[in-house]
């Protein structure tokens, strides 16, 4: 006799039914086949199963002759252990040890030899998937339960061992369903530890963070060792807007397929701040694997990625910023298959001028060569630097800023202004794929990017005299934008764009 339930798998950040059907054949000696691209974690099953199937009372496979498991659609790979419970459940339906009604219900889960089950991850996306297809009921284990529980229209039931399920299923025990998450609470801002009054002085480059905050921008630190470059970066998420449920959704998805999502997390409900350190390989930063998972980049996705000492990196390593810089989505290619994760993030990048450090502190001497500075300096290629859109020089603090009681502007106060700049931006791209200035694309540059007369002299004037490309040339243009947005002005004047222009990275 054969049976059929349903499951998921997750390819990407999204995810497709699969129908787990068990056929069982009592005559001939005991085999237990998988098939249907099943990845070696889904072929071990068979052991957790008969010894979980074992456990719970019920009568093992080993002992029902053979049983054949196809995983369809046959062509797309099935991966990971979550499909014990539903290849169990089959076997049970197969073999007449349990009668439940299987329609309309999406079951996932990996068993332990005693029966009970454990947590998986990739849940999120599925319950999205649960939704969409009309199902009434997702049944994940326990410890799952409070990230699928944000996904309203559909009955998340909270699985603990096998047994539990088949009485539930079978009518003589009813299990609850998980209570919705009340996602406006989630959503109150939260506090940060730091906080743009602990940063002295550089009253220059919390302009350009607030700049960068406002529209999504990317930022380049340059300055001496113990000017404040990493202070200035691990402030700014204190002055990015809340996110939306929309982003947070994105977010919690790509922890969730990646299995970096906390237990009891239901949704990530603050921008990330990712730092990876300087020895980080390419794999680490752009995701991949044998079954690609996403890497630092897109962990960062609508957040923050932070790479302190920027030249010390490998250049390979920074070589593959190039894509999401530009497109705001990375493409990971394997001999599985090719996807792309988003990469929606903002860089910021710190740096010393040269390797000792000292090249642009006017108190200490540079120890460095000439030469040794060219190399250091190179390590960093013209094309990644184009993509950045703010450049700024953090020079050394002056013991009047440090010793000084004057106090500082709070990151409550600087945040309510790029919220104001972002409510302006949500409102201009309503009803397009973006939502800040940094991803317009030609179109959008040319109805909300007009510049007069004179901004166009002034904009002539700085391509010529610093050789800007034209990758700079609209950087510059969109980095206006938002110092307009932040001050209200619906048109970029000449003022805006010499502002840009001096945050610019220059080839003279």
């Amino acid at each position: 006799m054969s049976s059929k339930v349903f499951s998921a798998a997750t390819i990407g950040l999204k995810s497709e039914l699969v129908e787990v059907e068990v056929d069982s054949y009592l005559s001939g000696l005991h085999r237990f086949n998988i098939v249907g691209l099943p990845d070696m974690a889904v072929k071990e099953s068979q052991d957790r199963v008969g010894a979980a199937i074992r456990n719970s009372g019920f009568v093992p496979p080993q002992k029902c002759g053979r049983i054949t498991v196809n995983l369809a659609p046959a062509d797309l790979r099935k991966e990971g252990p979550i499909y014990d419970l539903p290849i169990a459940l089959g076997f049970l339906l197969a073999t007449k040890q349990s009668v439940f009604e299987n329609r309309n219900k999406i079951f996932l889960g990996e068993l332990s030899l005693d029966g009970k089950i454990r947590p998986v991850k990739g849940v999120l996306p599925m319950a999205i998937l649960a939704k969409e297809k009309g199902m009434t009921e997702f049944f994940v284990p326990h410890e799952n339960a409070t990230e699928a529980a944000i996904m309203a229209g559909i009955d998340i039931i909270p699985i603990r061992t096998l047994n539990e399920l088949v009485l539930h299923l079978e009518g003589k025990k009813t299990i609850e369903p998980f209570p919705k998450t009340d996602l406006e609470a989630l959503f109150k801002q939260e506090d940060w530890i730091l906080d743009m009054e602990h940063v002295k002085g550089q009253e220059h480059a919390k302009r350009a963070l607030e700049i960068a905050a406002s529209g999504a921008h990317n930022i380049l630190l340059n300055g001496p060792p113990g000017s404040g470059k990493t202070l200035l970066a691990k402030t700014l998420p204190s002055i990015l807007p809340r996110l939306s449920l929309e982003e947070a959704l994105e977010i919690t998805k790509i922890f969730s397929v990646a299995g970096y999502l906390s237990r009891g997390t239901s949704i990530i409900t603050k921008r990330q701040f990712r730092s990876p350190h300087h020895s980080a390989s390419a794999v680490s930063l752009v995701g991949g694997g044998t079954f690609p998972r996403p890497g630092e980049i897109s962990l960062s996705h609508r957040g923050i990625l932070f790479l302190d000492e920027f030249p010390e990196f490998s250049r390979q390593v920074l070589e593959n910023l190039r894509q999401p810089l530009e497109n705001g989505s990375i493409t990971v290619s394997r001999a599985q298959g090719t996807l792309e994760f988003p990469a929606n993030f903002t860089l910021v990048a710190a740096m010393n001028p040269c390797p000792c450090g000292n090249a642009t502190d006017p108190e200490k001497s540079c120890s460095c060569s000439l030469s040794s500075i060219l190399r250091y300096q190179a390590k960093i290629s013209g094309p990644i630097l184009d993509r950045i859109d703010l450049h700024i020089e953090v020079p050394r603090i002056k013991f009047e800023h440090l010793s000084g009681n004057s106090s500082q502007e709070k990151s409550k106060d600087i945040r309510q202004r790029v919220e104001k700049a972002r409510a302006i931006q949500r409102k201009r791209f309503d009803g397009l794929k973006i939502i800040t200035n940094s991803e317009m694309g030609s179109d959008e540059m040319k109805q909300f990017c007009r510049l007069s007369d004179k901004s166009l002299e002034l904009m002539k004037t700085a391509v010529s005299r610093f050789h800007l490309s034209a990758r700079s040339y609209f950087r510059i243009i969109k980095v206006a934008r938002t110092i307009a947005d932040l001050s209200g002005s619906e048109n970029i004047s000449p003022e805006h764009i010499a502002e840009a222009i001096q945050y610019r990275f220059k080839t003279d």
